[in-house]
């Protein structure tokens, strides 16, 4: 609804055009010999208006652009013809040609008070900032000028998003609440840019993306300032239309009293982080530059802030904030949340809103429990497009392991229950970050349980699993491999994912000797997963079936090495008794027999579905025979004969 201080200003902003638009009239009537009257009244005054505080659209744009008078007057000319009928007939009337409607620099230069010729230039403020727009014509002099729709807009009181803009830029809204650790960043904002005649440049690095978006909104709603966003791909590589792309911005930064937000977090490929940066070092005004790393510049001074999401109290703070007097039954559950999950608060909002959501279509559930899978469903979005997600359907009983490794794998899981306690309450993450992070490597031939044993982990934990696919990942461009790394620990930190990473020994080599570049920076790739495996909040497993190809050094900073043996014979036993759906017909499967077949568990569920489509095809149950004609299939894809110790007595 508009206040009846806004009508107030509008009506004023009105009478102060339409007094400034007279005074230009009278002289192109004056010009045109129309009105001999004109030369003896006395020039007519805008303020007679009587508007003084705040200031009128006009005056404002004339001040932000540093427009002459004759510049002023040649803008009002031009928005004359778009806002009095009777402008179009006096530019004919002044130029002797019924045609020519528009005013040019010619009948301006010869018509209005105080002209220079600087005015026509390119680097005018006129023509800078397309205040005006030039038209096709035979000389620069007799060329039809048009003042800009932005502008002619802003000049009557009417903000609106230029619509040359529109397909780059997204309005940032205020967030509702920032934690603490935020609110620091935003006071410095304000000091920097308060004080700043030639305002810095900041860099907004580390942390989500959403959390810099939050401190730099809350900056500028403190500066009285809008914010948009800009994606920093989406800057234009050729440099003169990356020149024009930043003109219209520094025009609507002025206009609209707003900063831009250049997000980096997509630019991939020098080209576009170079385009990128040179945007923002040739773009006037305030401007933040949010990014993972620190982006370099020699050419404009650029303030760094890291900003981090809000801390494990700030989260528990939030959560209070957001569930109300319900925060009161989790019974402790906000403890393990936090722990778990690291989330900024614009998805602690929406967590909190599914959580409530779903209580009050199932009162007989328990509030943590939802609150966790809406933990669950909000982090996961963000790894979806890095890994894939692997639904957790095993459990303990289909882990077919001696008890010494299903004893180790217990102590994974209450390495990764307990960390809160141990780390936070205890102490230990007060003496540094390195080693805190949980990680377990299983180590053995395929198809012995390896990647079920991390489905089991995370269906206990209730998490959600990712395998890392190292196709995806591994680059051979320098420093990609690290990027698309980074990109993956970061997202699977929010929601404290399991990461598995198959076949691990293709990433976490051994460091080789350097031999060139491409060597060193291959062990620059093994250094930093080092690095981020030790602070990684979250459990990270890696397997392989080759240990010894590992680097030594990453071997001395797992926590768990489990190694999964080949199954004996009362193994393979217990896994063909499981190895079947109890909605599966069989008929006469002898498992005494069947676990002499010398294959590991992931060979034997292989043979198990191949024997049931045969069966399925027949019409009838899964028998011995379609299990021999299946081991036979699977024994042939091993390159690896049947012998009659093996199959004796199958049929």
């Amino acid at each position: 609804m508009t206040s009846p201080e806004t009508l107030a200003w509008h009506d004023a902003n009105q009478r102060y055009l339409t007094a400034a638009l007279g005074a230009v009239r009278e002289a192109l009537d004056r010009h045109a010999g129309q009105d001999d009257a004109a030369t003896e009244r006395p020039p007519r005054r805008e303020s007679d208006a009587g508007m003084v505080e705040p200031p009128p659209a006009l005056e404002t744009l004339c001040a932000a652009f540093g427009l002459s008078a004759f510049e002023r007057a040649v803008l009002l000319a031009c928005a004359g013809v778009e806002l009095d009928s009777t402008f179009a007939g006096r530019c004919a009337a002044a130029q002797g040609d019924a045609r020519r409607t528009c005013p040019t620099f010619g009948l301006v230069l010869a018509a209005l008070p105080e002209a220079h010729w600087s005015a026509l230039s390119p680097a005018s403020a006129l023509r800078r900032w397309r205040l005006v727009e030039v038209g096709a014509g035979e000389t620069l002099t007799t060329s039809p000028l048009r003042i800009s729709e932005r502008v002619l807009h802003y000049l009557t009181g009417v903000q609106h998003l230029d619509g040359s803009l529109e397909g780059f830029l997204a309005p940032v809204r205020l967030p509702v609440e920032l934690p603490p650790s935020q609110r620091t960043h935003v006071e410095r904002i304000v000091d920097l840019w308060s004080d700043d005649q030639i305002p810095s440049a900041i860099q907004l690095c580390g942390g989500e993306g959403s959390s810099r978006e939050a401190v730099a909104a809350a900056a500028c709603a403190s500066l009285g300032l809008g914010l948009y966003a800009m994606r920093a791909e989406d800057i234009p590589a050729a440099p003169a239309e990356r020149e024009a792309l930043a003109r219209l911005w520094e025009r609507e930064a002025v206009l609209s009293r707003s900063a831009l937000l250049l997000d980096h977090d997509r630019t991939e490929g020098a080209e576009s982080i170079r385009g990128a940066t040179a945007f923002a070092e040739e773009t006037q005004g305030m401007i933040f530059v949010s990014a993972r790393d620190p982006v370099r510049s020699s050419r404009r001074r650029f303030v760094r802030l890291d900003v981090r999401g809000p801390s494990a109290a700030e989260q528990r703070s939030l959560w209070r904030g957001v569930l109300g007097p319900s925060a009161g039954d989790l019974n402790g559950k906000l403890g393990e949340i936090t722990a778990q999950f690291s989330l900024d608060p614009q998805t602690i909002r929406a967590a909190g809103a599914e959580a409530l959501d779903a209580l009050s279509r199932r009162p007989e559930g328990e509030l943590g429990s939802f609150l966790w899978e809406a933990c669950r469903s909000q982090a996961r979005s963000r790894l979806d497009d890095l890994a894939q997600h692997i639904e957790s359907a095993a459990a303990w009983e289909d882990l077919i392991l001696p008890d010494l490794q299903k004893s180790v794998l217990r102590e994974v899981l209450a390495n990764v229950r307990q960390r809160a306690r141990v780390y936070d309450a205890w102490g230990f993450a007060g003496k540094g970050s390195r080693g805190l992070g949980i990680s377990a490597l299983f180590v053995g031939s395929s198809g012995t349980g390896k990647t079920m044993a991390a489905e089991v982990l995370a269906g206990e934990l209730h998490l959600d699993l990712y395998r890392i696919d190292l196709s995806q990942v591994v680059s051979k461009y320098i420093g990609e491999t690290e990027k698309n790394l980074r990109r993956v620990f970061d997202a699977a930190e929010e929601g404290g994912a399991v990461l598995l990473f198959d076949e691990a020994d293709a990433l976490f080599g051994k460091r080789s000797e350097v031999k060139d570049s491409h060597d060193r920076y291959a062990n620059i790739e093994v250094s930093y997963l080092l690095q981020r495996m030790e602070s990684y909040r979250g459990l990270a497993i890696l397997t392989t079936n080759m240990k010894g190809e590992l680097d030594p050094a990453f071997l001395r900073r797992l926590r768990f090495i489990v190694r999964f043996p080949f199954p004996s014979t009362a193994g393979r036993a217990r896994i063909w008794e499981r190895i079947f759906p109890p909605e599966t017909p069989t008929d006469g499967l002898d498992v005494r027999k069947l676990a002499r077949l010398n294959v590991a568990g992931g060979n034997i569920r292989n043979i198990a579905v191949q024997a049931a489509f045969l069966a399925a095809d027949e019409g009838g149950p899964v028998r011995m025979n379609h299990l021999l004609r299946a081991a036979y299939t699977e024994c042939a894809k091993l390159e690896r004969p049947l012998t009659e110790a093996e199959i004796g007595g199958w049929v």
